[in-house]
């Protein structure tokens, strides 16, 4: 029945491409864009067996043209050694929203000034409020690089595999096993960079540093370890650690470095971490006023570049990590490049862009608006206004209205393209990635891994509660 359902999607991409046993066979590329929207539609929202077959096609035919999951270790090793061409901080870009059509609007951008240093990731509490299982977020990126012609490696990242701390002491064991259950997801799926979080263990009440980061980087190494034992052949996935949660005390030199120590140490011989995420000064979301609009926040520069400095030169690895960027001003940006930031993450403004956006009719927003009032009034604090609240909770509406974003008409998603693809280009050129593909191409090896034919159609993921997790 699935080899069935298989041939009946082949058919309607006669003259593109053909199916060799297991194989795709790429006819004629040309004829592939105007496919894909189609392809990806079925691959979200078809039933169980044509899921299963749509996303075969879609990475089968990926793997033909070059387009390939890749791990970014090599590259920032290199970026650690001194060894990359020019200054510029990697964007990593959660695309919570209508991701095929975002995607597409990121590798535009890219292509007009040959970036290849840019990563897309979600979340694990992401995965959960916009209904993006692995798997699916995936082949989104995958048919929006398709779709717009990109070739070579693609960088698909699992941000924030994060402890809860209220679930780990109350049940450490089944919340360790729920982030190992999720790499074999995030793995299989073509997750091929994750960034562990451990961060939110860190004791600061602890009398020493060693002992305020001891779980923390016990954790992290045991993950890592974990994440090694299950690496497709010819991958080295990317591993970042944490060691300041996003919004609590700023990192320090000697925070950075009672971390390593400890987790060096735990991880022994096998290879550890290309990056840290380290704490700034940001929170996630920004921090929202009574009005809705958004607190101006005050980033310490000299950490980030001092840290960055020292994870280089010390220990090997591309530079620190800053969280909670994209709700920044304009100014802000460029001096992430000045300051040596190995990498960026960027989420809330691409989702306020699109809830906002003139393009989307007002009816939906105040259905969404109306489902929060009901289904997420227990995130509402006393002293929240209605414009905080809908803020901070709209991002919970994500997945239960994704399908009614992604069925928008035609010139409005194009309108929300457009839109989305100013903003990639302005970030992209404040962040200095223009022209790194060829730095990429030489230094990242992309495997080509094939699939087997799917013998069934898309199981369903037990979702869990994923609130307090940082995104």
């Amino acid at each position: 029945m699935a080899i069935d359902t298989l041939d009946k999607i082949l058919n309607t991409l006669t003259g593109a491409v053909v199916r060799k046993g297991d194989r795709i066979v790429v006819l004629d590329a040309t004829r592939l864009p105007g496919h894909m929207d189609g392809l990806i539609f079925e691959a979200v929202f078809g039933e169980a067996e044509s899921k299963a077959a749509a996303r075969w096609v879609i990475w089968e035919t990926a793997q033909a043209l070059g387009i390939r999951p890749a791990s970014i270790h090599a590259f920032y090793k290199a970026m650690g050694r001194g060894e990359v061409p020019g200054r510029f901080t990697v964007p990593a870009m959660n695309l919570r929203m209508m991701a095929y059509d975002s995607a597409r609007a990121v590798f535009r951008a890219a292509r007009k000034i040959d970036a290849g240093a840019l990563i897309f990731e979600i979340a694990r509490s992401e995965i959960g409020y916009t209904d993006q299982r692995p798997a699916e977020y995936v082949t989104a990126v995958l048919a929006a690089a398709i779709r717009e012609g990109h070739r070579g490696p693609v960088f698909i990242q699992g941000d924030h595999f994060q402890t809860s701390g209220k679930k780990y002491a109350s049940a450490p064991e089944a919340e360790l096993q729920a982030i190992r259950d999720l790499i074999l997801e995030a793995v299989a799926a073509g997750f091929y960079n994750i960034d562990i979080d451990t961060s939110t263990l860190v004791d600061l009440a602890q009398p020493t540093l060693d002992a305020q980061q001891k779980l923390n980087y016990e954790l992290c190494a045991d993950f890592t370890a974990f994440i090694r034992s299950r690496e497709p052949v010819g991958v080295t996935i990317s591993v970042g650690g944490e060691i300041g949660e996003v919004g609590q005390k700023n990192s320090t030199r000697e925070d950075l470095d009672a971390f390593m120590r400890g987790y060096n140490a735990r991880i022994g011989g096998a290879a550890g971490i290309a990056k840290i995420s380290i704490q700034t000064g940001t929170s996630h979301g920004g921090v929202v006023l009574p009005d809705g609009s958004l607190a101006q926040v005050a980033i310490d520069f000299e950490v980030l570049k001092a840290l960055s400095e020292k994870a280089r030169r010390e220990y090997g690895m591309g530079g620190a990590v800053q969280h909670g960027a994209s709700t920044l001003p304009e100014s802000a940006f460029h001096k992430f490049v000045e300051a040596g930031t190995c990498e960026v993450h960027l989420a809330t403004a691409f989702q306020s862009l699109i809830i906002e956006h003139e393009a989307v009719p007002e009816a939906l927003r105040r259905d969404m608006v109306e489902w929060l009032k009901t289904n997420a009034a227990d995130e509402r604090k006393p002293k929240d206004t209605d414009a905080q609240f809908f803020y901070k909770a709209r991002k919970k509406a994500v997945g239960p209205f994704k399908k009614r974003f992604w069925t928008l008409p035609a010139d409005a998603r194009a309108a929300i393209g457009a839109s989305l693809e100013k903003v990639f280009g302005f970030l992209f050129g404040q962040l200095g990635i223009a022209g790194t593909a060829d730095a990429v191409r030489k230094i990242v090896t992309a495997p080509e891994i094939h699939r087997p034919l799917p013998d069934g159609g898309v199981k369903s993921v037990k979702g869990e509660n994923v609130d307090g997790l940082a995104d």
